[in-house]
């Protein structure tokens, strides 16, 4: 993360870590008919914005869109940075050292697996953020495409059902890169789905300028 972030430390508490306080409510006695079923609503698709898609070419798409329940949201974050993919993807990739570029990581540790896909870790977080740790699944890790995604399956958190799908691809002057991030969320009680995007969001675009800075500096620019 990039010190002193301008605007990310002031959004760090947006995602609500109390139980609201239930308001009175009248209670009314209705007649329930044994025919009458809840509506459930099908998971929505959640494209790329128009920014996102353009900057990932069609072969890799497929992997933003994601299925959205109704208790959801989802989000894409774009970054560029000033350096070959094979600089990038070195430091992505490596599902076991996320903390070399999420400052938001105090530590990590692999508790089952070997760095393939299904590998397991456990991550846990600096204090001031709504968690202390959680476990993740490796889901996809694709060194030819440059695509790699996460879910959340457990830990101590408010973010269930975390899943995220980042993808580089070669900027439009052929020198550096383009990063695209994605992700579904749950939306936590409490929060709206605004409040729950634009903490996430926060949190991903930290994630990624510091992701550009070591890069960046790692090959003297």
């Amino acid at each position: 993360m990039l010190s002193n972030p301008p605007k990310s430390s002031l959004l760090l508490h947006r995602i609500n870590t109390t139980t609201p306080t239930p308001a009175t409510t009248t209670t009314t006695t209705t007649t329930c008919h044994k025919q009458s079923q809840p509506t459930i609503l099908p998971p929505r698709q959640c494209p790329l914005t128009s920014a996102a898609a353009a900057a990932a070419p069609d072969s890799v798409t497929r992997f933003h869109t994601h299925s959205v329940g109704p208790n959801q949201c989802c989000s894409a974050v774009i970054q560029q940075i000033s350096a070959p993919i094979s600089t990038v993807w070195s430091v992505l990739r490596r599902f076991d050292n996320p903390q070399a570029y999420k400052h938001f990581v105090k530590s990590c540790h692999v508790i089952n697996g070997d760095g393939r896909v299904g590998t397991l870790r456990e991550v846990n977080v600096v204090s001031g953020l709504p968690a202390a740790n959680s476990t993740e699944r490796l889901e996809i890790l694709d060194d030819e495409r440059h695509v790699i995604s996460f879910s959340v399956v457990g830990g101590d958190h408010r973010l269930a059902n975390y899943r995220s799908v980042t993808t580089l691809h070669q900027s439009t002057d052929g020198q550096g890169t383009v990063v695209v991030e994605s992700y579904v969320v749950d939306t936590p009680p409490g929060n709206t789905k605004e409040e729950t995007c634009v903490f996430v969001d926060t949190i991903v675009r930290c994630n990624l300028q510091s992701l550009a800075q070591i890069d960046e500096n790692s090959i003297g620019r």
